[in-house]
């Protein structure tokens, strides 16, 4: 699966650390984020050519890590089709698609160490919308779902 990661300077460290580990369990990873942290892409930069990417379907899903991933969910949440979810949890970052089928995890660097985003990484790359849930969860949930792409249609008009 390919994966389309970005950072700001603030989550610089974390994004280099995951783009390194993530090839090795089998991850194809494309960096459109900063390159250099002395040449850094601001969070408001890097998130729209990120959300772009997934809303083009260039990648199903992605990562974005700036701070405390606050601005970069903000941004990509402004493009059709992102459901970006601000995480601080391996917990949350396996509900961010089992509930609400989110294509992009956002983080924060500030926030969360290297073995953390990895987990997280891993939950969110993972799981599937649904998994795990009960049958009538699961049911309501793909309703919930057509529910907020009618929202996000109806918001964009």
């Amino acid at each position: 699966m390919k994966v389309i990661i970005g950072s700001d300077k603030s989550g610089f460290t974390l994004k280099e650390y995951l783009k390194s580990t993530l090839p090795e369990l089998g991850y194809e990873v494309e960096d459109l984020g900063t390159l250099d942290p002395n040449e850094a892409k601001p969070f408001f930069v890097v998130a729209p050519v990120v959300a772009q990417a997934v809303a083009e379907g260039k990648a199903e899903k992605a990562i974005l890590i700036c701070g405390t991933g606050m601005g970069m969910s903000q941004v990509a949440n402004k493009y059709p089709g992102i459901l970006a979810a601000c995480c601080e949890s391996v917990y949350a970052a396996r509900m961010c698609r089992a509930i609400n089928n989110s294509n992009i995890l956002c983080m924060g660097g500030w926030v969360i160490a290297n073995e953390m985003g990895l987990e997280m990484a891993k939950a969110f790359l993972t799981t599937e919308h649904t998994q795990g849930l009960e049958e009538w969860r699961q049911e309501f949930l793909k309703g919930a779902l057509v529910k907020v792409q009618e929202i996000d249609q109806a918001t964009r008009k």
